[in-house]
């Protein structure tokens, strides 16, 4: 069995896998991940290899304990992928990307697939059908443009998502949301059609945090899987043990 591990800023997300099936998934704070962690390996005594995905800081102590557990693979940009990486600057390739494409080429294959991660920041992976990863987008997430228009304005007030009742704000609380939501929504759809322009048979996937709220808005026949990132890890996991 397989451990992954997401480790965001605040935040950890693990992942058990058998094979391919995830038979565990858990989000914690990083000061409780030691703790998660025995209670995982005693859940689970099968686990032998980890991945480990950081994008935050992990505790050397975090490391330490992983390490006297089991086999550990850290991912960076100069980890096998089984997928042809034709980005510019791929030392600069976020994990999260890598692994969302990784899925992508593990679960599509033969596929033009464009991976859409609605969290923090939204990113656009697109990997085409002859298995080569050609880049993308990233933009601002719904959270991140809710707090710019409060924090770079003296009067606009700091709001939790919200899907607006019409595209008409017609109060500034109505304004926000439509602006946010409306324009996030705008945006997806309009990436996915510039792609579908380009590129036939286009498949899309939405994953990441927002992908309950956002998913039933868009306009465009997607498939949405909140696990897709973790999907990814295993696959990178098991494309090197194997």
């Amino acid at each position: 069995m397989n451990l992954v591990i997401d480790v965001g800023n605040t935040m950890v997300k693990l992942g058990v896998f058998d094979l391919q099936t995830l038979k565990l998934k858990h989000t914690c704070k990083k000061e409780d991940f030691l703790q998660v962690l025995s209670q995982v390996s005693q859940s689970f005594p099968d686990i032998n290899n980890v991945l480990v995905a950081t994008v935050g800081n992990f505790s050397e102590n975090h490391s330490a304990e992983l390490e006297r557990r089991y086999r550990v693979l850290y991912l960076d940009q100069n980890t096998q992928v089984p997928f042809i990486n034709n980005y510019a600057t791929p030392h600069t390739l976020g994990v999260d990307r890598i692994a969302v494409v990784s899925a992508a080429a593990q679960q599509f294959p033969n596929k033009n697939v464009l991976v859409i991660d609605a969290g923090t920041c939204i990113t656009y992976d697109f990997i085409n059908a002859d298995n080569e990863y050609l880049g993308g987008a990233i933009s601002p997430g719904i959270a991140l443009r809710y707090q710019a228009l409060h924090s770079f304005t003296n009067k606009l007030p700091l709001l939790s998502a919200k899907h607006p009742d019409t595209v008409l704000g017609n109060s500034t609380e109505g304004s926000i949301h439509s602006g946010v939501v409306n324009g996030i929504l705008n945006e997806i759809d309009g990436f996915i059609e510039n792609y579908k322009n380009k590129y036939a048979d286009l498949t899309v996937i939405l994953t990441g945090g927002d992908t309950h709220f956002l998913r039933d808005s868009i306009k465009n026949d997607i498939f949405a899987n909140s696990n897709f990132l973790l999907e990814g890890l295993n696959q990178i996991l098991e494309y090197n043990i194997h």
